[in-house]
């Protein structure tokens, strides 16, 4: 990482660059560590995109920090898998607590927090993807049973027909790959010309419809969008939920670290409303990978829709603490609130506060460069740590430029279209990045 400046961003290594480095079998007689450590450098890192580099502008940050990395390997020292309470108890009560903490940091309303003495509570999911649809999972079975008990003539296959959920066009794509794998249909509703979607479109979706048989079971607002890091209107989606009995489930994947600075917060106004929320710590927050925070109001509908229980997995104390395995897809799990625990004491708050605030005035920085050149312009207004640019003109001279700019190995951006404008976006990822 000291060194990470000097390395190409991304490798000029071609599909299939690895296999000829290596022999073709593994080795029978173990080999020396010194021959391994001499490897990685000849077979590893000559083929890593360097996320770390403060010249890699692509997608969104990924985490990383010392506190993080020695927690990780902790964590594998451990080495416990913690599907149920006495599977190791420390590991599932480590992680309540610390999802309190990290609500709390948020200002997430109380009725999210295992601490209120209800049943919600916070748990680590692996990505923001998985939260999705773990969401979904469980706004169907809240629904499926809420129409069973109207009409118990009605089968499951006939219900699951009429199910149908929304998100804003530029929801990322792991939504519909949400309702792929849930066997649900999603509609994805255009947003205003703001990109965000906003309460009015969302209600005549839903009228419309309701009125043609279907059954509006999920609603995901998205709290900073993939492409250019928009705001869905949550304080009218959620209001239309309500009203409607919908699931609504917020992914605030990137942004949702900028909520510990409260002069953010206005950005997730009507978070009340929602039935589950979802932010990861692994992208912006200095955690490493993998670590993304969910929160459930009411997890008994996840539980009971992925409830399997195995004489080998009950315990005494079933009931009295969460066990895991029922508040998500794998059964398998690290030790991963270790990393959170770490994160937020050898940072401390004000510290993680600094660097949200201290990249989004990077980025703010690079925005002034733009509209201070009269050849550029901005595509999205700069609200977080991602600036959305481009030439003026032809989406073709901006297609060259981004050839140009990747073509040089130096720094590394990606483009998005939106309503085919085609554009760059330059996200501030590195902690390692300066004005400079």
């Amino acid at each position: 990482l000291e060194n990470i400046r000097d390395r190409q961003v991304v490798p000029s290594v071609k599909p299939g660059y690895l296999r000829p480095l290596v022999p073709e079998q593994a080795p029978q007689q173990p080999e020396p560590w010194t021959a391994v450590m001499a490897d990685i450098e000849r077979v590893v890192m000559s083929g890593v995109t360097h996320w770390h580099s403060p010249r890699f502008h692509a997608y969104f940050p990924t985490a990383n920090s010392y506190p993080a990395i020695v927690a990780d390997m902790l964590s594998g020292a451990i080495a416990c898998i913690g599907f149920t309470w006495i599977a190791s108890p420390a590991c599932t009560e480590l992680e309540v607590v610390m999802l309190d903490w990290l609500g709390q940091m948020l200002g997430l309303p109380e009725e999210f927090l295992a601490r209120s003495g209800g049943e919600a509570g916070g748990v680590i999911q692996g990505t923001a993807s998985e939260a999705t649809l773990v969401a979904l999972l469980g706004a169907k079975s809240r629904m499926m049973q809420r129409v069973k008990e109207q009409h118990p003539e009605w089968s499951d296959t006939d219900i699951l027909s009429k199910l149908v959920g929304y998100c804003n066009k530029q929801a990322h794509s792991s939504v519909e790959r949400a309702g792929l794998l849930g066997g649900v249909r999603l509609k994805s509703l255009q947003p205003d010309g703001q990109r965000r979607l906003r309460g009015d479109t969302l209600r005549d979706a839903i009228d419309e419809d309701i009125r043609n048989g279907l059954i509006p079971f999920y609603v995901v607002a998205t709290l900073g969008t993939t492409s250019s890091c928009t705001f869905d209107a949550l304080d009218e989606i959620g209001d239309v939920c309500l009203s409607h009995g919908i699931w609504l489930h917020v992914d605030a994947a990137y942004a949702g670290s900028a909520f510990i600075c409260p002069e953010y917060r206005y950005l997730m106004k009507g978070i009340e409303k929602a039935d589950s929320f979802n932010f990861n710590p692994h992208k912006w927050m200095l955690v490493n990978f993998d670590c993304s925070a969910m929160w459930l109001k009411q997890p008994r509908w996840i539980v009971d829709a992925f409830n399997v229980d195995p004489l080998y997995l009950k315990h005494d104390q079933q009931g009295s603490a969460p066990d895991y395995r029922h508040w998500q897809i794998p059964l398998g799990r690290r030790f991963r609130a270790l990393k959170l625990w770490f994160v937020l004491r050898l940072y401390g708050v004000e510290n993680l506060q600094k660097h949200i605030r201290k990249q989004i005035a990077l980025a703010h920085l690079f925005e002034k460069l733009c509209t201070s050149d009269d050849r550029f312009e901005l595509f999205e207004e700069v609200t977080m740590g991602l600036v959305c640019f481009k030439l003026k003109g032809s989406n073709e001279i901006n297609e060259e430029l981004l050839r140009r700019i990747n073509g040089r190995g130096k720094i590394h951006l990606v483009p998005s279209k939106i309503d085919d404008v085609y554009f760059l976006r330059l996200a501030i990822c590195s902690r390692f990045s300066e004005e400079s």
